[in-house]
């Protein structure tokens, strides 16, 4: 017999209207380059005041041997033990307009069970819209403005298209519940940032910084920037010293900043605008490979 997915969390007892507020989200596990989305979590809870609403039992959604949680020993005794939290918190945006935030880890089981919840939830609130945001390895130099696209279960809601035609990709909770809402009759979509493939593996805060400028538009959320500014402001200075440092590396930005360049030149030398896709990962991927491929003959 099918559990009821309202098993699957506890709310508030003490929750306020929230009748057109939006549900942003965002799942640790799934890609996330430049650690963008976990950057703008972070970012997210450290302006604003904020109280769990609805916690999921993650004892029946994470394989703990495939993610073992952090435990700290002290002297002669287990001290503590970092449970992970799926949660739901509730902020306020800087005008006072309610907002609510899902994280955590994403599950490693019963991915339609939390869906289903996320849905009960979303019709219990009167949510109007579920965003989810995170990062993309992009074949793209740091040295140029970095886009972000979107998708969303109905075309008015596109801000920022996409380069990319039909692809699979590998399944992910976040995607799976814009697609179930989709099909349940809400709106609901995604945001991505581009990131330079060369930082994918590190913080880049910048990327965190064009996700929060894409939520401002989609949401009209009114969200803080400064902390994040700083932030990115130093990384893109420390990434310009070490580029400097290196003639290898930057000669690897230099060729993608040719490739970038010589895309969005194209096309009847019609600049790529603000609203326009940037060249496709596969296209200044292919590029990316004939330099190194020329550079490994040239030795």
């Amino acid at each position: 017999m099918a559990q009821d997915p309202e098993d699957l969390f506890e709310v508030d007892s003490d929750v306020p209207d929230l009748t057109g507020a939006v549900l942003l989200h965002h799942f640790d596990g799934f890609m996330d380059a430049g650690a963008a989305g976990a950057t703008l979590v972070d970012h997210l809870l450290a302006v604003h005041e904020h109280r769990v609403v609805a916690r999921f039992d993650v004892d029946d959604l994470i394989d703990y041997r495939a993610r073992r949680p952090t435990m700290t020993y002290d002297t002669d005794r287990w001290e503590d033990f970092d449970a992970p939290e799926l949660v739901v918190r509730l902020l306020h945006d800087s005008t006072g307009t309610p907002f609510l935030l899902m994280s955590g880890p994403e599950p490693d089981r019963r991915w339609e069970a939390v869906v289903a919840g996320v849905r009960s939830l979303v019709e219990r609130w009167g949510v109007r819209l579920a965003v989810g945001f995170h990062g993309i390895p992009m074949g793209v130099p740091h040295t140029r403005k970095l886009g972000v696209i979107s998708h969303a279960t109905r075309p008015e809601l596109v801000t920022d298209k996409s380069p990319f035609s039909r692809i699979q990709v590998p399944g992910n909770l976040s995607a799976l519940l814009e697609l179930r809402l989709g099909q349940a009759g809400h709106d609901a979509m995604g945001v991505a940032a581009y990131v330079p493939h060369y930082l994918a593996q590190g913080t880049y805060p910048a990327a965190a910084v064009g996700l929060l400028e894409a939520l401002g538009r989609v949401t009209g959320l009114v969200i803080p920037n400064a902390a994040l500014l700083e932030s990115a402001r130093r990384t893109d200075a420390e990434i310009a010293r070490q580029v400097g440092e290196s003639a290898e590396v930057a000669q690897v930005v230099e060729a993608l900043e040719r490739q970038y360049d010589a895309f969005t030149e194209a096309s009847d030398n019609l600049l790529i605008g603000e609203d326009e896709p940037l060249p496709s990962a596969d296209e200044l991927g292919a590029e990316f490979e004939r330099f190194l491929a020329e550079r490994q003959r040239d030795r």
